[in-house]
């Protein structure tokens, strides 16, 4: 209008107060670990709220571990990292693996489950996406077999590489599943001995020990033979993210995998055999206790009939008027048992 001042508004989209690109100042992601490795390996903790995929201050790479259930890590992964690894890191259920994705290698191995109140053969799963310059890792339960490569961290001794992270953690993990496996074999020998010894059936009930040997072998199993083809493919990858050095370990580390698989097929043949060893023992001791119940029964069946016989209520039973008469049936029943014990014995049958 003429006459008037003209009013100089702000833009709408300011006035609005529409959000400016990239993540909210108050987003943060909590991780478990987050540490920067320096090029003299020393490990410096990752002080930034919303961390870049990239290490900072002069440091060769980022090592970020984080729960894969935390919302913010959901977010974090979706703008910085691409869309399979995303999706393979936040997986509920997953299977050892170790292949190359998207320039970096996606790795899934297991480890016991060493948590105070839980069975240690429900192993959980640790995922790793393994790039260049980054390590991002998570998981959903705490695997205590990383507690001491945590301390070494914190104290700010770090690894020169994520090739040499990467082979850490699968030596770390493996340990606590050779001595789960070493255990389970020295339960068998303990129960080959007691089985095998005279009596030694005698004691604990075992088809229970035998059953709960099993059962750990067979849980552990399905977990570590795809995760032994996985270390084998890790130490066959001819990657610059896996330095000679890192290769070798994961080969030391896959040849240990396979070996506890080979134990653990040992003691489930052991277990199968133990398993038909228990069931003959019970075969015999059903068969003795059958033929035992067989003797008493050809020797009480014909007392049993005279007793019978004797016990009708009708007149004309010899004795039945005489005081004497109840004795005599009595003795002349304990002189046929006895004769019935000796033919059975004469021929043989007991």
């Amino acid at each position: 209008f003429r006459g008037q001042r003209r009013l100089h508004l702000p833009p709408l989209r300011a006035s609005m107060g529409a959000k400016p690109s990239g993540p909210p100042m108050t987003q943060t992601l909590t991780t478990i670990l987050a540490f920067d490795i320096l090029p003299d390996g020393t490990a410096r903790p990752v002080t930034e709220d919303w961390p870049a995929p990239a290490p900072a201050g002069g440091a060769t790479w980022r090592w970020l571990h984080c729960d894969r259930t935390a919302p913010a890590f959901a977010e974090w992964s979706a703008q910085h990292l691409p869309a399979p690894v995303r999706e393979a890191l936040l997986l509920a259920e997953t299977r050892p693996r170790g292949d190359p994705m998207a320039e970096g290698l996606m790795v899934v191995l297991r480890g016991m489950n060493l948590n105070p109140g839980e069975d240690e053969e429900d192993m959980i799963a640790i995922r790793l996406w393994v790039g260049e310059k980054i390590v991002v890792s998570t998981r959903l339960r705490r695997i205590r077999a990383l507690d001491a490569l945590r301390e070494e961290f914190e104290v700010g001794h770090g690894l020169p590489s994520p090739g040499a992270l990467l082979a850490r953690l699968a030596d770390a993990l493996t340990a606590p599943i050779e001595e789960a496996a070493g255990e389970l074999e020295d339960r068998t020998d303990a129960l080959e001995e007691a089985l095998f010894e005279p009596g030694g059936s005698d004691g604990d009930n075992p088809e229970t020990e035998v059953a709960r040997i099993a059962r750990s072998v067979l849980k552990i199993r399905r977990h570590l033979a795809p995760q032994r083809d996985a270390m084998a493919r890790l130490a066959a990858l001819e990657t610059p993210l896996i330095g000679a050095a890192e290769r070798y370990g994961l080969r030391g580390t896959s040849l240990r995998t396979t070996r506890v698989v080979e134990e653990l097929d040992g003691v489930r043949e052991r277990l199968m055999s133990l398993r038909a060893h228990v069931d003959s023992i019970h075969a015999a001791r059903i068969g003795r206790n059958g033929y035992v119940l067989s003797v008493v029964a050809a020797i009480f069946l014909p007392l049993g009939f005279l007793t019978g016989l004797f016990g009708v209520n009708l007149g004309g039973i010899p004795g039945s008027s005489s005081p004497t008469g109840f004795f005599l049936l009595s003795a002349a029943l304990v002189l046929i048992g006895i004769a019935l014990w000796a033919v059975l014995r004469w021929r043989r049958w007991f």
